[in-house]
């Protein structure tokens, strides 16, 4: 039987696996499409970026209702802390999110530029607006979120939608834009050819140096800043006991602040090398047109973004501005261990799975899409 304990780690690992999953497949194609309207020129361009995305979109969007349900099954608290408390911003996001299928499905129904251009800005704002609102939401982590637990365990938040948008978290979501802009622009220069590649090119090297701007900014604001951190006082909990966060002592502080973790455990300190690695790559590669290695240090630069901010924050997942007593970690917001058992048993074998199928779907479905096979399938594709 598996510890308690253990059960919690690995469930902090796969909701991190399941993010990155998401972030890497689709934030290729979300940052694809939210640069589309300025890189693609033409009628034919723009269905060229579409249709490289065609295959995958929905299969990509699978990752982000299987972290969604993961979360909801893992981490209970969080789920309804998150989801009642940042209920307008996760709204905004769902009603983006709409404007991509129906975008793709009805916009090349009509031969009306008017019809066409607006299907295309809808599609922009299907892939612009979640980054930016995730990157945001990332960027309230830090700063802490209004609500606290009552005597009974029931979570009530104090916020409002506007008070999400406050200055550091607004870099944090540039952050986010930017690296999943050239994550997009990257996968558009893998899959077309033409000006359209050069100005993806083009594009993706600007986000490239936007997200090393902003990343870097950021990370600074966090330890010059005077942003409070928090850290668990030692004994005051029991990784193997049940969840109640109430039951816990947490102190906060702002020197070191969120960089505790970073001084304490030093080979964390490879996430945010690999970020910023990942941006010089970005930045250099697309500046030589070398789409393969674009692409890579897109994948680096999501990858040591989203790892630079779990493990500042470990082991909190949902800190709370109000009474940090009241602050949702990893050691008692989550389920039951008999639930998190049976999760880690049914991931072990569909999460492979699930890897093995998404592979050869890219594998059978590559190519590079040109203006010509447009051209020629004019009432097959998108």
């Amino acid at each position: 039987m598996i510890e308690y304990e253990l059960l919690r780690i690995i469930w902090w690992v796969l909701i991190g696996v399941l993010l990155l999953g998401f972030s890497l497949t689709d934030g290729f194609d979300m940052g694809a499409m939210a640069i589309m309207p300025f890189v693609g020129k033409t009628d034919d361009e723009r269905r060229a970026a579409i249709n490289t995305i065609a295959p995958h979109w929905d299969g990509n969007q699978v990752w982000f209702i299987t972290a969604g349900g993961a979360l909801f099954a893992a981490w209970p608290m969080v789920y309804a802390t998150a989801f009642s408390g940042m209920y307008w911003a996760l709204l905004l996001v769902l009603f983006a999110l709409f404007l991509r299928p129906v975008g793709f499905d009805y916009r090349s129904k009509l031969e009306n530029t008017k019809w066409r251009n607006a299907w295309d800005w809808g599609l922009c704002v299907g892939g612009l607006v979640p980054a930016l609102v995730f990157g945001v939401a990332f960027g309230n982590m830090f700063l802490g979120v209004p609500f606290e637990l009552d005597s009974t365990v029931r979570s009530h938040y104090t916020g409002n939608f506007f008070q999400l948008l406050n200055p550091f978290s607004i870099v944090c979501g540039l952050v986010s834009v930017a690296m999943l802009c050239a994550h997009g622009g990257a996968w558009l220069m893998l899959r077309t050819d033409g000006e359209l590649r050069k100005r993806s090119a083009k594009a993706t090297q600007m986000m490239g140096i936007l997200f090393l701007v902003c990343f870097i900014g950021a990370g600074a604001w966090l330890y010059f800043g005077n942003i409070q951190g928090y850290s668990l006082v030692a004994g005051s909990f029991d990784v193997n006991g049940a969840s109640n966060p109430l039951v816990k002592q947490v102190v906060t502080d702002s020197n070191p602040g969120w960089m505790n973790n970073y001084s304490a455990y030093p080979i964390t300190m490879i996430a945010p090398i690999v970020g910023i690695l990942g941006g010089l790559i970005i930045v250099l590669a697309a500046a030589k047109n070398k789409a393969g290695l674009s692409f890579l240090g897109t994948s680096l630069a999501l990858s040591g973004a989203i790892l630079t901010a779990g493990f500042a924050l470990f082991p909190f997942l949902m800190p709370s501005s109000i009474n940090p007593v009241s602050s949702l970690t990893m050691w008692d917001a989550t389920a039951s261990k008999n639930t998190l058992t049976v999760m880690t048993v049914v991931a072990c074998i569909f999460v492979p799975l699930i890897l093995i199928y998404t592979s050869w779907c890219y594998y059978k479905m590559w190519g590079v899409i040109t203006k010509k096979h447009i051209q020629d399938n004019t009432h097959s594709l998108y």
